[in-house]
């Protein structure tokens, strides 16, 4: 059953076919798909571009829980998307190609970026971290509704530890293993400008110095803990040090109950920015 893109007005299936023309969709029909983790590994270090893993990415089918569930929720969805169609496919990453911050999240919200193919877009969590982005500066609009309203990062850029949207938010370990290759893929390839990863809550936080290690660099020991506001230095084989900063996650479990505040999460950001654009004192 086609439905209307809800700016767009274009008329797409659930889930959505790559190539088909919704909104910041580089895939094409025929993007290789990645079917095992042999499969990620291979096209995740055989990409050349940030396009080349976004397009890549965005059709991976490795894991056959999360298909199914990021699927399901496409056919089924929530009452209040009823009239829309759904993404439902991984969500690749966003932002600014020669970002200085790379933000890493959990994964893609069932009703959020399944719906809308973008990242922190369609949900409280994306209300959350795109209204602190505007009031640093970063972003140039507070909303993030869909993959059209024209949301643009400046010097940020985002992606996320794994890219279905999980059951319960939970992946399994072996997901997020088979994911991995992906995010490591992306800090190689942001290489040259990205000197500080903020990682929202403590499964961002861990697979981020998973993919240190897998990369070669130097990270401390024993291995830094999950902290909001903790600091941890990465150092690459080149000697450029890239700060892993933590903060909270911007779940609604967070910020209803006051664990994160918006003064909070303002801190973070801002400390998180002076690293990457070197600033440390």
């Amino acid at each position: 059953m086609l439905l209307p893109h809800p700016r767009t007005g274009e008329a797409f299936e659930s889930p959505v076919p790559p190539g088909t023309g919704w909104p910041g969709d580089v895939a094409a029909p025929g993007t290789p798909v990645a079917r095992t983790p042999d499969d990620v590994a291979r096209l995740a270090a055989s990409a050349t571009s940030l396009d080349d893993l976004d397009r890549d990415s965005s059709v991976c089918r490795a894991c056959p829980r999360l298909v199914a569930w990021r699927e399901d929720v496409a056919v089924v969805k929530r009452r209040m998307f009823r009239d829309q169609p759904y993404w439902g496919r991984p969500a690749a990453g966003f932002g600014d190609p020669a970002a200085g911050l790379l933000i890493a999240g959990l994964a893609p919200a069932a009703h959020g970026a399944n719906r809308t193919g973008r990242l922190f877009t369609g949900d409280r969590s994306g209300d959350w971290i795109f209204a602190a982005l505007h009031r640093a500066g970063v972003a140039n609009q507070a909303t993030s509704v869909d993959a059209a309203d024209g949301l643009r990062l400046a010097g940020v850029r985002m992606a996320a530890a794994v890219r279905c949207a999980p059951p319960d938010n939970k992946p399994l370990p072996s997901e997020r293993d088979t994911c991995e290759p992906w995010l490591r893929r992306e800090l190689e390839l942001t290489a040259p400008t990205v000197r500080a990863v903020m990682a929202l809550g403590a499964f961002g936080w861990g697979v981020v110095l998973t993919v240190a290690r897998h990369l070669g660099w130097d990270v401390p020991r024993p291995a830094p803990r999950f902290g909001h506001g903790a600091v941890a230095p990465l150092t690459r084989p080149d000697g450029v040090v890239v700060h892993l900063v933590g903060c909270y996650h911007v779940s609604q479990q967070n910020t209803q109950t006051g664990r994160l505040t918006e003064a909070m999460l303002d801190e973070v950001l801002a400390h998180a920015l002076a690293l990457a654009a070197g600033r440390t004192g």
